[in-house]
């Protein structure tokens, strides 16, 4: 049991994982990772695994795209092996409005320096071959685009901060954050105390509940997202290239022989994590299939595979969603010390590499390395703090994942 740390961080999913490596990178090895739950195994094993580099600002484009590159090199950073297929990902827009958004991120990401252009409904059909491409308005092609399955994130970098000195403490619950004159001093765990002046908040699900022990508020919101993937098809290969349908908000990849389908439903589960049973664990998050089943059935016309399919594996979680859409990164206002890394918005785990590298250096430093205003906790006013409100474009940002301004 470590009694001083230079910084504790709560939650061991990809972001928290990853803040913690980096902290541990850059030479500090008084770190505790602690989680109340096995390492990695709440939502994150449950994401879909994509990476989707062109965002809605030049910030969130930036940091996906450092994402890649860190996913890249991976292996040599960390040691720890991590298998992936850059097989690239195209964006489907089935309406002019959204054909206009394409023409939008082509032109960010081009000025960014990403590879990304429009591809013809016959290229788009050769590099997926289950795709249909007539009817629409067009398609965008991003080769450096990959997919992984999830686990391996925080998994690999619990492992290798345990390796650079670390104390990585699975199965322990944070019952509580000291402070003094708005100062972090210390966490409270059920293994004892942990003296500390730096706290990082990356719970996940119980984000705002975390943050509440150090009287912080994070305007965070957990939902529902599920997945599902098929039984082997013939034809699919891990070479083939993840594809997303704007107007649909639906995204389909291969995966073990068969296609994951996952979206965003228009009404979705929200989930209030201080009402949730003691012990509460997300492999015990009710889900629906149903829901993805109608959602598959809004993009058959350009997949046809998908009229008829058996269900191979069916997961879900719950990630946290904020009312603009945009992560929550950075300090929390009135308490020194206390640092959040949560608000992914169905995102984190892919962008999670970035995000700890720019968050520890913010920790060490006293600023991070790129202008991060648009994720800091402070942005969000005192309306936020109206929960039917907080909840209500929490909702809606969901339901228009992919085009949402």
């Amino acid at each position: 049991m470590i009694q001083d740390a230079e910084a504790v961080v709560v939650g061991a999913g990809a972001l928290g994982a990853s803040v913690a490596f980096h902290l541990a990178q850059a030479g500090k090895r008084r770190i505790a990772l602690v989680d109340k739950h096995a390492l990695a195994s709440q939502t994150s094993p449950r994401a879909a695994g994509l990476t989707a580099q062109v965002r809605t600002t030049d910030l969130m484009t930036q940091l996906a795209m450092l994402a890649v590159r860190k996913i890249e090199r991976f292996e040599a950073d960390t040691g720890e092996p991590l298998v992936y297929y850059q097989s690239g990902s195209m964006k489907i827009a089935r309406t002019p409005e959204h054909r206009e958004r394409l023409e939008r991120e082509v032109a960010r990401g081009r000025r960014l320096g990403l590879e990304i252009d429009f591809v013809s409904p016959a290229e788009a059909r050769r590099l997926m071959p289950f795709l249909e491409p007539a009817g629409v308005e067009g398609i965008t092609y991003t080769p450096s685009d990959l997919y992984l399955e999830p686990v391996q994130i925080p998994l690999g970098y619990a492992r290798a901060a345990a390796r650079l000195g670390a104390t990585v403490m699975a199965n322990t619950a944070v019952t509580g954050i000291v402070t003094r004159n708005g100062a972090v001093e210390g966490v409270i765990t059920e293994r004892g105390q942990i003296r500390t002046p730096v706290v990082v908040d990356a719970a996940g699900a119980w984000t705002r509940l975390v943050a509440q022990m150090a009287d912080g508020r994070v305007p965070v919101v957990p939902t529902r997202h599920q997945l599902l993937i098929t039984e082997p098809i013939d034809g699919v290969a891990a070479t083939q290239p993840i594809v997303r349908v704007i107007d649909s908000n639906v995204y389909i990849r291969p995966e073990k022989g068969g296609l994951m389908l996952g979206g965003y439903e228009p009404d979705p589960v929200q989930v209030d994590a201080a009402a949730l049973p003691a012990g509460f664990q997300v492999n015990e998050l009710a889900l629906d299939v149903a829901v993805l089943r109608r959602l598959a059935g809004t993009v058959t016309a350009q997949f046809p595979i998908l009229r008829e399919f058996e269900v191979r594996e069916h997961r879900g979680g719950l990630p946290t969603m904020t009312a603009d859409g945009r992560h929550i990164v950075g300090p929390v206002p009135g308490i020194r010390g206390l640092f959040v890394a949560s608000g992914c918005c169905v995102g984190g785990l892919s962008i999670s590499p970035a995000i700890g590298e720019v968050l520890a250096e913010w920790i060490l430093t006293g600023a991070p390395a790129m202008d991060l205003a648009l994720l800091a906790p402070k942005r969000f006013g005192t309306e936020y703090q109206v929960e039917d409100r907080l909840r209500a474009e929490c909702r809606w940002r969901y339901a228009h994942q992919y085009s949402a301004p």
